[in-house]
């Protein structure tokens, strides 16, 4: 039986663990692994079947050493989980295909569009969702919000007020992008869509963003609606996705307004609520790249699912460092 391999794997331990149950189900010889900079400190690494150390995505050694493990340990499918990975991965999918690896990725052009928030903006808007505005350098407009290009987990991004607020530093800054501010009475939700290996929408769960830490989120709830309806009619036109993709957006239900502002192709921190809310992900992806079963679209998870994330531990005994 094939294996799945799970890289960057860091601290998702309940993806891992998700895997592993989803898995089990079907055959208890699919083996869970992970790859991570440092295994041996990765909690996630630590409840894997099995864990290797891997060079880091940048180096020119990465590509061949995913080979290697895969074709060592029966591995077909690999997830990445790191947005600095994923371009890099997608340019060799067809590469691993012909070793009869899934690498289950967007492809290069939308992950492209996806790093860049400029060009994420355009595909917002051809695919006819609502985006914040993005203003020329010539005609800003105040208040508004200031972020890099390609940036993520909000580092360098601020808000500025007025006019006052803005430095020499700011304005010459090449990666800043000037756009609107979202008004506080936005409710902010992240969006958890899979799409087939042949770019078709197959489900999509919105969670409110309740509260946040670190930048993932700790208090969520799961909520269909107009969320839901507005997504829904608009996300079959995604061209290029693949797999999990996670859409974040801020929405003003009193005036039904919509300000999309960013595209992940890959598993978000949060999924772990849209599995408890029957968002299988990993079963849809053992059905579509183990079993090469076709899937339909499913719109039966949980509604109005509340999660409310704390601190936990893995111990390792008899650690040598």
């Amino acid at each position: 039986m094939s294996n799945i391999l799970i890289t960057s794997a860091g601290r998702r331990v309940e993806l891992v663990d998700s895997f592993k149950i989803e898995s089990r189900k079907i055959s208890r010889k699919i083996k869970i692994y992970c790859t991570d900079l440092n295994p041996e400190l990765s909690p996630a690494c630590q409840v894997a079947d099995l864990y290797f150390r891997a060079p880091k995505v940048t180096s020119k050694e990465y590509i061949g050493f995913l080979k290697q493990i895969c074709t060592d340990n029966s591995i077909k499918m690999i997830i990445p989980t790191i947005d600095t990975e994923l371009l890099i991965l997608s340019k060799y999918r067809e590469e691993f295909l012909n070793l009869e690896i899934n690498i289950v990725i967007s492809d290069s052009l939308l992950i492209q569009a996806c790093n860049n928030k400029n060009y994420t903006s355009n595909l917002f808007n051809q695919i006819d969702i609502q985006t914040p505005s993005i203003y020329n350098l010539k005609s800003l407009s105040f208040p508004c919000f200031v972020k890099p290009y390609d940036g993520n987990s909000s580092k360098g991004a601020f808000a500025l007020y007025d006019e006052s607020m803005l430095t020499k530093d700011i304005l010459e800054n090449s990666k800043n992008i000037f756009m609107e501010l979202i008004p506080k009475s936005y409710d902010e939700y992240t969006v958890d869509v899979y799409y087939d290996k042949y770019g078709s929408l197959k489900l999509l769960v919105p969670r409110l963003r309740i509260e946040t830490r670190a930048g993932e989120i700790s208090k969520g709830l799961t909520s269909k609606g107009i969320v839901y309806d507005y997504l829904k009619a608009r996300l079959f036109n995604m061209k290029g996705a693949r797999g999990c993709i996670t859409l974040q957006l801020f929405v003003n239900f009193k005036e039904e307004s919509f300000k999309a502002i960013e595209i992940n192709p890959r598993f978000g921190g949060g999924y772990p609520l849209s599995y408890a809310a029957g968002a299988n992900f990993p079963k849809m992806l053992i059905q579509e790249y183990l079993l090469e079963e076709s899937i339909e679209f499913i719109d039966d998870w949980e509604d109005e699912l509340l999660m409310l994330r704390y601190d936990s531990k893995i111990l390792i005994h008899d650690y040598k460092s």
